[in-house]
């Protein structure tokens, strides 16, 4: 019996659309496998890693004249989205809060002093009982994990106690610092949504 496929052409759509459209089509099902199509490395990653989150197998990714084609075989069951438990993730499932970083600096004033006040966040953060269980970092907040910046060894620090580091990738492409990003992993907004309404947010 000959293999049935489905296409999604997700080329030029920005985050998280790829992953939506991607999603509702492996809970659609009727298919055995799925062609993706994207056209740049941040739908190409979330992509990938939300259908191996989901249970279903990856079966080749192939580059051609800027376009990537993903190739996603369906699991029998129902896809349904869920982060892998790594150990930070089993942290923070546990009731520990996410910690939802949005600027280099905290307050507003004087960019100095804000910026001096994140590092002190940061490293009174990974002294703190109990510790948070993720560290998510998106718009301005991504600079503070990449090559070169001044609060990485606040970030090390609550990496090495097991707390997960998360930078949004469309937020480290627009700023051009993804191939800097020195502590954590590249995130995307379907999945930090879905983190922010899995328990207690202190937002910065």
């Amino acid at each position: 019996m000959s293999e049935s496929r489905r296409k999604l052409d997700e080329r030029g759509l920005a985050c998280p659309q790829p992953v939506i459209d991607v999603k509702k089509a492996l809970e659609e099902g009727g298919f055995d496998m799925l062609e993706v199509l994207v056209d740049g490395p941040t739908a190409r990653e979330n992509v990938t890693r939300f259908a191996v989150y989901a249970g279903h197998a990856i079966e080749g990714v192939e580059e051609a004249a800027g376009t990537t084609t993903i190739r996603i075989r369906r699991a029998g069951a129902p896809a349904s989205f869920s982060v892998a438990k790594s150990a930070p993730a089993a942290v923070a499932a546990s009731g520990a809060a996410n910690v939802f970083v949005s600027s280099d600096t905290i307050g507003s004033g004087n960019d100095e002093l804000g910026a001096l006040l994140m590092r002190g966040f940061l490293s009174a953060l990974a002294e703190a009982s109990p510790a948070p269980g993720r560290v998510i970092l998106m718009n301005g907040g991504v600079r503070l994990a990449v090559e070169g910046s001044a609060a990485l060894t606040g970030l090390a620090r609550l990496s090495e106690l097991g707390v997960e580091i998360l930078a949004c990738g469309t937020c480290l492409d627009f700023y051009g610092v993804k191939d800097r990003l020195a502590v954590g992993r590249v995130s995307n907004m379907f999945e930090i949504s879905g983190l922010l309404l899995e328990g207690p947010t202190l937002s910065l």
